[in-house]
């Protein structure tokens, strides 16, 4: 994926770059490294319980919390990719070596490129269970699920290739220094040294294509299934299918509108230290605030997690 190593003006090679980080003094650091690391214990912590509760709760085990789980570990794996070398920064080494550098960009590209198609999937499982109930069983059956799961890691992978390959193969020559806390596009154009034109238009163009085309997905079957919700006549059905559709919606609007913002609206970030804040929502607290949103707002969530601990306390 990177044939060679990138080189500066004076023709010494690149290994490593700077991660600046956030601006202030060992105090604000000080804070700031305490905030990261209760934002990210707080992710870890929820979104395993998740993962375990899910996994062991045979009442759970259908396509929506089999895509719900998935989420967890999407959201457990991409903050991990971000979370613990942006805490290094704060007190200790800064650097990242290019190759390190890289890899923590392809990474986190694929795992945010698959959450992204991961909320549409779950936002046809709905529209399936809802509006076509007779044809859910077939439609969104164990092997179905796991296909479309699959899809969505390739098409993650698809995106984070292509703009691994395009952003790494740029020379980087008017700095080491990356103005952000991790690896990501468009802190390492600023140190490119040759025109970016193309490489912005890429990120452009694949970060746009998919968020307007997953956001279709999801627009489309909460359409269709707000007019059937409106067409039952039970109160309790509905308002049961309001909250689980709701939560889905709120995960959704949170994700897509910061990714949105910061990789598909030129322009949109004016500096990069509104670009640093705009990432760590999307890179820890929407990952923190993931699982709350599903657990408290799930009935069958909260009943498999007294159950769980039911069984713990009986033991």
């Amino acid at each position: 994926m990177l044939p060679y190593r990138n080189r500066n003006l004076s023709g010494v090679s690149l290994q490593e770059f700077v991660l600046v980080g956030f601006e202030g003094g060992p105090e604000t650091q000080a804070l700031l490294f305490v905030v990261f690391l209760a934002l990210y214990m707080v992710t870890v912590l929820g979104n395993l319980t998740m993962i375990v509760v899910i996994t062991l709760d045979a009442h759970l085990h259908s396509p929506m919390y089999f895509f719900l789980k998935n989420l967890s570990f999407l959201d457990l794996c991409y903050s991990s990719v971000i979370a613990p070398k942006a805490l290094t920064t704060f007190f200790s080494s800064k650097l990242i070596t290019f190759a390190g550098c890289a890899t923590q960009f392809f990474f986190f590209s694929l795992l945010v490129t698959t959450e992204g198609f991961l909320l549409a999937v779950m936002a046809y499982d709905r529209f399936m269970a809802i509006c076509s109930p007779l044809r859910y069983p077939v439609t969104m059956r164990p092997s179905a699920c796991t296909y479309l799961v699959l899809g969505t890691y390739c098409g993650g992978c698809l995106n984070s290739i292509v703009q691994t390959s395009f952003t790494f193969h740029l020379p980087f020559c008017s700095s080491h220094r990356i103005d952000h806390f991790f690896c990501d596009v468009p802190p390492l154009l600023r140190l490119a040294c040759t025109d970016t034109a193309l490489n912005e238009l890429v990120m452009f163009g694949f970060c746009g294509l998919i968020i307007v085309g997953t956001t279709l997905v999801v627009l489309v079957s909460y359409g269709y299934i707000t007019v059937t919700i409106l067409r039952m006549r039970s109160t309790a059905g509905r308002q049961k299918v309001f909250s689980t559709c709701g939560s889905h919606m709120t995960a959704v609007s949170l994700f897509y509108g910061t990714v949105f913002v910061m990789y598909a609206q030129p322009g949109a970030v004016d500096s990069m230290e509104q670009g640093k804040v705009v990432s760590v929502f999307y890179t820890l607290v929407i990952p923190m605030l993931n699982p709350l949103i599903y657990s408290l707002r799930n009935k069958d969530v909260k009943e498999a997690l007294r159950r769980l601990g039911q069984k713990h306390v009986a033991a």
